[in-house]
């Protein structure tokens, strides 16, 4: 959904998309609430929840200990009895003192009920590198949520699918992990607010950003605007550019349809390259596209270390050369 032509068009950043999007979701329902560390008086650390406190009031945004384990196992609770709530976690690196909440519990209970139970939780978490923070601040965890069946996994780049995203993560019965890439919080776009939730393109959809013919260069989150930076700078080859949105399940139809067209694939995240998504996707692009490749699969990633001080981030982050370097290797067969 583009929303550039209605009136009620506005150009918004993906932090004030996402907050548009939770509060349309919580006008609509009243079952829908927000909890989590700062995201009430304060409108949280990105100011993603701001104003939501005052015009729905401290019983539907709810400013939390600083106990993560406690906002997960509170929200699969409260899911459990009907409500839909939407919880913060403030940082990346801040989640894993929830992951025995969200891994053996909230990714699972649905199934171990028989479909009876449903856990319509969204678990937002601002995640990725580019803002100078210190240590658990800047990581890139989404491999755990992706490997971990029960789990609904996707993730924005663009302040359109910032809006509607939220809201169908929040009409889901499944549990959604709702990345958002913090570096990106501030990019701008005209989303049009007015069309029913049903137009919007479906969460589970890949898109493609740019038409090519060439290779395909698929990213997620904060690469996808490093990726079409890259097809721009590439005058020699037509590059097709997709944006993965969402992580579990992939769109593999999608995947596999523009790397039919182009014959060679790139894959880029700012996460560790070892056993991350990037490996999965080429992986399965091998085994199902196997006659059409003219080229490896090539993935670009993040460095296999911990992350980083910030003053070396530039260096670990995938960047345009290292991206473009990829598209190189890709055209060297």
């Amino acid at each position: 959904m583009s929303g550039t032509t209605s009136a009620n068009a506005a150009k918004l950043t993906i932090g004030k998309a996402v907050n548009a999007g939770l509060r349309r979701a919580m006008e609509a329902d009243p079952k829908v609430i927000i909890m989590g560390e700062d995201v009430g008086r304060l409108g949280g650390v990105f100011r993603v929840t701001d104003g939501l406190y005052k015009d729905f009031g401290a019983d539907r945004v709810i400013d939390t200990p600083l106990a993560e384990s406690g906002i997960v196992g509170t929200a699969i609770g409260l899911a459990m009895r009907g409500y839909r709530p939407v919880c913060e976690i403030q940082f990346d690196g801040f989640f894993f003192p929830a992951a025995n909440q969200t891994f053996t519990q909230l990714a699972k209970m649905r199934a171990r009920s028989g479909g009876r139970l449903r856990l319509p939780v969204v678990l937002r978490i601002p995640y990725g590198g580019g803002i100078g923070a210190v240590e658990h601040h800047s990581e890139s965890p989404e491999a755990y949520f992706a490997h971990t069946p029960g789990l609904r996994v996707v993730t924005v780049a663009n302040p359109v699918d910032s809006y509607w995203m939220i809201q169908q993560a929040i009409a889901s019965d499944d549990p959604v992990v709702f990345f958002e890439p913090k570096r990106r919080y501030y990019e701008k776009a005209e989303v049009d607010t007015s069309a029913p939730l049903e137009a919007a393109t479906p969460m589970g959809a890949a898109r493609v950003a740019r038409a090519g013919t060439d290779l395909t260069l698929l990213a997620y989150g904060p690469m996808v605007k490093t990726a079409l930076q890259a097809a721009e700078a590439d005058t020699d080859h037509s590059i097709e550019v997709v944006d993965l949105r969402s992580i579990s399940p992939v769109d593999f139809a999608t995947v596999c349809a523009s790397v039919r067209r182009t014959g060679r694939l790139v894959v880029a995240h700012e996460a560790p390259l070892s056993s991350g998504l990037g490996a999965e996707i080429a992986a399965r692009v091998t085994e199902d596209c196997f006659y059409a490749l003219e080229a490896p699969v090539i993935r670009v990633g993040g460095f296999d270390t911990p992350y980083p001080p910030s003053r070396l981030e530039e260096h670990y982050l995938p960047d345009l050369d290292r991206v473009l370097d990829g598209v190189d290797r890709a055209f060297a067969y």
